[in-house]
């Protein structure tokens, strides 16, 4: 049984690397001043597709994302890792979006793909925290959605067996395809980039980056269409301008502050246990701890 799985992932800031740069001043992410990385729990949800395609040869998995011309780093890297194709859904007016403008702007890409399965994707992305946007795809697309997933068991008679991780315990539950899956961190370790596949895939460009290569690049990518990465733009997916972006997006930032955190005192203490339990007391009195 083949079958065509879509993964939704998200290149995000690096939350290690964030300076007082990090926003502008209308309270959306400068992601152009920030380093770059594949949102985590997206390479889990990757991990579980490629494992469904393993088990039922002749399968596509195809990553979806949307974002800056600069976010095809992570469909090659997805590639790299097993993925078959990739398409950056990218364009001005699709900037600023909050969750409900995403969810909106995916779920039409998702239709205009047209012939697919299962959506998986990562249960939240590091730089928002909401998990929101997988779930609000599916209801936008009128499927099926099982949260949390920790494994996709197996896929049988137009059905998917899941085990989902929550709080207090794990269930397994069956939902008919297609639908979405939203995949935890608990979730497996996505595999290392195939030596062999990196070699042929190495130079795929999506055309913002094509057009910057010489003629000659751009002729040895012509000749070869495996190389070609996709992009759409909001007009293609036939997106409503209205929802999309920052015009359809009802969050928005109120103010931004800089917090620095500077330490008011030091205390130097002997290596005894009188002196920690005094200052464990201290701290319990005035409410540090406890």
């Amino acid at each position: 049984m083949s079958l065509n799985i879509i993964v939704l992932a998200k290149q995000v800031p690096d939350t290690r690397n964030v300076g007082k740069d990090a926003m502008k001043e209308d309270g959306t992410i400068n992601r152009a001043a920030l380093p770059a990385i594949f949102n985590p729990e997206d390479l889990n949800a990757l991990e579980q597709a490629l494992r469904i395609k393993d088990e039922n040869p002749g399968s596509k998995v195809t990553l979806l994302t949307m974002g800056l011309p600069r976010a095809s780093e992570i469909i090659r890297e997805a590639i790299f890792r097993g993925a078959d194709a990739g398409i950056v859904l990218t364009d001005r007016c699709l900037g600023g979006a909050d969750t409900l403008a995403t969810s909106y702007s995916l779920a039409q890409a998702v239709k205009k793909f047209g012939n697919y399965d299962i959506i998986l994707g990562g249960r939240q992305a590091i730089d928002g925290d909401t998990a929101q946007v997988g779930p609000q795809i599916a209801e936008k697309l009128g499927i099926p959605q099982v949260t949390y997933a920790e494994e996709i068991l197996g896929i049988k008679d137009g059905k998917v067996t899941v085990r989902r991780r929550l709080e207090h315990g794990v269930e397994t539950v069956v939902s008919p395809l297609p639908c979405v899956v939203t995949v935890n961190g608990s979730a497996a370790e996505c595999r290392p980039r195939n030596a062999r596949r990196l070699m042929k895939y190495k130079y795929a460009v999506s055309p913002s980056e094509k057009a910057k290569l010489s003629e000659d690049d751009q002729a040895f990518v012509d000749a070869r269409p495996y190389l070609n990465i996709e992009e759409w733009s909001a007009a293609y997916v036939e997106a409503d301008p209205e929802q999309i972006g920052l015009a359809g997006s009802p969050t928005k930032v109120k103010a931004i502050e800089n917090v620095v955190f500077t330490a008011k005192e030091s205390r130097c203490l002997e290596n005894n246990d009188e002196q920690i339990e005094e200052l464990i007391k201290e701290l319990i009195t005035n409410h540090t701890i406890g």
